[in-house]
């Protein structure tokens, strides 16, 4: 099995993404993204230090390639290029002023979970030679911490008692999706997008189809709760 060379080391994306918060409106929802990414790879760099994952040339390989997908996504944005179906939606609708942080947050965290983690996976096997299977344990640790996390994201980014008239259709909306379901949903993807992966026209399909169904829940969590008569945008 081929390999490809990949830097071992998050400062790289960690700079880009510091660059992003540097340059972006604080109030941009690609930029409450990005804090919150910030946040979870600085995380993730620190349990990597600490010995929190026993093979660390495996778990830097997985987060760098994840992180760098996002990261292409904001570049291709800034290029005035059609970003990929997961990414969309976040991209779309960055300054609907109906639509709460917390929401952006999570339409980031389902589109870099749903569709770039389980493309992330087989891009770091092919990496480093090896199957799905021999990555399960930094997968699961990488998703812990990421669900670990959620619940912080989520108390930080709700709206205040001040803002009950929202709170209401927001905490329903948000309640119907889960970083734990997802991250078990970006497994399974992965796994079958490894037993496609000599077959350029399935998988094209299969991933085809997985950006527009991630792209699709995005729309959803997306959708505006705090604007009268704010543009719909449906899901």
């Amino acid at each position: 099995m081929a390999q490809m060379t990949v830097e071992v080391s998050l400062d790289p994306v960690l700079a880009r993404m510091r660059g992003l918060d540097g340059r972006l409106h604080p109030r941009d929802g690609v930029a409450v993204f990005n804090r919150v990414y910030l946040t979870v790879t600085r995380e993730l760099r620190e349990r990597i230090a600490r010995g929190g994952f026993p093979e660390v040339r495996t778990a830097t390989t997985l987060t760098v390639l994840f992180a760098e997908r996002y990261l292409a996504a904001v570049e291709t944005a800034s290029d005035g290029r059609r970003v990929p179906a997961c990414w969309r939606p976040l991209f779309q609708y960055r300054r609907h002023p109906g639509v709460r942080p917390l929401q952006h947050a999570l339409a980031g965290i389902n589109a870099h979970i749903g569709y770039d983690l389980p493309v992330a996976v087989v891009a770091c096997c092919r990496a480093l030679g090896c199957a799905p299977a021999a990555l399960e344990a930094d997968f699961d640790r990488v998703g812990d911490t990421l669900v670990a996390l959620e619940e912080h994201i989520r108390e930080d980014l709700m709206p205040g008692p001040d803002l009950l008239e929202v709170a209401d259709p927001l905490t329903h909306l948000l309640g119907s999706w889960s970083l734990e379901r997802a991250r078990d949903a970006a497994w399974s993807a992965a796994r079958l997008l490894w037993m496609l992966r000599d077959s350029p026209d399935l998988t094209g399909e299969f991933t085809e189809s997985l950006g527009a169904g991630v792209g699709l829940v995005g729309r959803c969590l997306l959708t505006p709760t705090s604007v009268r008569n704010a543009p719909a945008h449906g899901c």
